[in-house]
């Protein structure tokens, strides 16, 4: 029933009551109530009556309808009332999730396992049953939640069972109704939609947990246009969702005093104004096209139509996902070529921009065949989307993370150790305990030999890197020593969630690029080693450093050191960076040689195995050959 079919019965009741008030007005008002509330019988004696007794069949029924049309008058009216009610429903679902997810882990743990397999499968099972509950209420929730179930399913530490099963908040949202569309649009623009746009679809072609994306026509330009609509019920709950995620994770700290997230709770906190406003938005889109304006890269950032706090209009973009191997086959674009574009967009953000993108996923990335005009060295263009979340790097914060990655470049040595322990230190406030596990986040490998101080290397079962240069592809003898660490070495969860407590949140975004480069280096299917992208990231770091200590000897260095010095000390420092440099690019060039190698063998063993199509599927990474 709409809105004025429910005013038509409240007034139809109201003007009922007025009807039987006024006609029993003249009466006792005991009457009255009988009248309304009673049946009066009368008994078989000419001068008694039977007190008449409450009609529970009327009774029930009309004190359910008055207490239901006054909370329907005070949620519709009165909004203090409104958000006390859902905040009551939306608070339930969490704790109800929360108490059961608790009772489920203290009982699974609690329990006496005959075997270890038999203990890891109800450990399994228990990680999975609370992931799904959790899910069930993130999703009725919508929102704040669905934001915090993502950064969840981002959680390398969490279990597999809690990733994998958030991993789908990534695209699975609800959509806006057109409806409240227009009427934001109104709001916020001043003008209907029809009036800016033609054509404009109805049916959003994405939607997040804080917008949803419609295409149009903008008349002004002529441009197809991508245009980002906040959902209008997010900043109503907003502070009553977030309060409510602290509460969460304050109950999870309680019941399990080691698992401290409410870290999470202030990170989002802090930044989720940011990403709900989007004037803020096309700042930062601006702002990284300007670093990017006077650079060969294939990076391509939409242009910004125009902005309010809660509308976003942007030239719209037509591509596929970045790891779409068959667009990249069909558009004849190399893998290899756009995974090594990835690293370098992404390096040069972070150690030489020092702003870079804070939500970087495969969804917030495309690719395209690059148009005629474009400024790319390459066949393509990347496409960069979702501007709400930068964070920038202090110049100290940038070059010392620098130089703790070349640091991991070199190979190991009593004086190398010391330089990574030093700059984690400086980095992440990482102390020598914690170091391994800050290591192995860096690199997404086990940690390399001589980084646990308490190991025994006769223990090993596979042989350990000494830096990242010498790093082979992952065994199984690695990742089942990486396995058995969690399980068997005492106090190691507990030092990761310690170090993710440590670690600035900027330099946890820095870690969750390093994420991205790795898994779509993977995803891709790349031919080149595991390696080639780490080398990448040395040269930006090389470069970083080399500007930092030039201009440290511009500014400083004839006070200090006089002009010979100065010179002296210019020169040489320009010979180490040139001679690094100039290695790291040579290794390039044997590793993209090898690369080229192994894509002819699998094209020759497609074509001998299934023909030219065999050759072509097997060359693009669409096969196993």
């Amino acid at each position: 029933m709409s809105r004025h079919g429910h005013h038509r019965v409240f007034k139809s009741f109201h003007v009922f009551l007025q009807a039987n008030v006024v006609h029993a007005s003249r009466q006792p008002r005991t009457k009255l109530i009988h009248r309304f509330l009673s049946t009066g019988t009368k008994t078989d004696g000419p001068s008694s009556t039977k007190r008449p007794g409450i009609n529970p069949w009327l009774l029930y029924p009309a004190t359910a309808l008055l207490l239901g049309g006054a909370g329907y008058v005070a949620y519709e009216n009165y909004q203090p009332f409104r958000h006390t009610l859902l905040a009551v429903v939306r608070c339930s679902r969490i704790a109800r999730a929360a108490i059961t997810g608790v009772i489920d882990y203290k009982y699974t743990l609690a329990h006496s396992y005959a075997t270890e397999e038999e203990m890891q499968h109800a450990y399994s099972e228990c990680h999975a049953r609370s992931a799904k509950r959790v899910l069930k209420a993130l999703l009725a929730n919508g929102g704040v939640f669905i934001k915090l179930g993502q950064h969840m399913a981002s959680l390398v530490v969490l279990p597999t069972e809690w990733t994998d099963t958030m991993r789908p908040l990534q695209d699975k949202c609800d959509p806006t109704p057109y409806q409240d569309v227009e009427a934001l649009f109104l709001s916020d623009i001043g003008q209907p939609i029809e009036e800016l746009f033609e054509d404009f679809d109805p049916v959003p072609i994405g939607v997040a947990s804080l917008a949803q994306v419609h295409v149009g026509t903008h008349k002004e330009s002529g441009k197809t246009a991508a245009v980002k609509l906040q959902h209008p019920h997010l900043a109503e709950f907003c502070d009553i969702d977030m309060e409510m995620v602290e509460v969460t994770l304050g109950w999870i700290q309680y019941w399990f005093p080691e698992f401290e997230f409410t870290w999470l709770s202030e990170e989002m906190r802090e930044n989720l104004p940011k990403e709900m406003d989007f004037v803020h938005e096309a700042s930062n889109a601006r702002r990284a096209m300007a670093d990017f304006e006077h650079v060969s890269t294939s990076l391509y950032i939409p242009e910004v139509i125009s902005a309010t706090k809660r509308v976003l209009i942007m030239e719209f973009i037509q591509g596929a996902r970045v790891d779409d191997l068959g667009y990249l086959a069909e558009q004849g674009i190399d893998r290899n070529k756009v995974a090594l574009e990835l690293t370098r967009v992404f390096s040069r953000m972070v150690f030489l921009n020092g702003y870079f993108h804070g939500d970087p996923h495969p969804g917030n990335l495309l690719i395209r065949r690059a148009p005629r005009n474009s400024r790319s060295p390459y066949n393509f263009e990347i496409v960069l989307l979702d501007h709400g979340l930068y964070f920038d790097l202090d110049p100290e914060l940038r070059i010392n993370y620098s130089k703790f990655w070349l640091s991991l470049i070199e190979k190991a040595s009593p004086e190398t150790r010391a330089a990574r322990r030093k700059y984690a230190e400086l980095v992440g406030n990482i102390t020598s305990d914690l170091y391994p596990v800050f290591e192995a986040a860096i690199t997404g490998r086990a940690a390399f030999e001589g980084t646990w101080e308490d190991e025994d290397s006769s223990e090993n079962r596979f042989k350990r890197a000494s830096s990242m240069i010498d790093m082979l592809p992952q065994s199984v003898e690695e990742m089942e020593a990486i396995r058995d660490a969690v399980i068997n070495r005492e106090g190691l969860l507990i030092s990761v969630l310690d170090v993710l407590r440590r670690v600035p949140r900027r330099v946890l975004m820095v870690l969750k690029l390093n994420d991205l480069t790795r898994s779509l280096d993977h995803a891709l299917a790349t031919t080149h080693s595991s390696v080639r992208i780490f080398l990448i990231t040395a040269k930006y770091c090389m470069t970083a450093v080399w500007r930092d200590e030039r201009r440290r000897i511009q500014e400083e260095g004839l006070r200090t050191y006089g002009w010979f010095g100065s010179l002296r000390r210019m020169i040489s420092c320009w010979w180490r960076y040139t001679k690094g440099y100039t290695g790291m690019s040579l290794l390039e060039v044997v590793m993209d040689v090898r690369a080229s190698t192994l894509k002819s063998v699998a094209w020759l063993r497609g074509l001998r195995s299934r023909g030219l199509v065999g050759a072509y599927q097997a060359a693009a990474g669409l096969t196993i050959s």
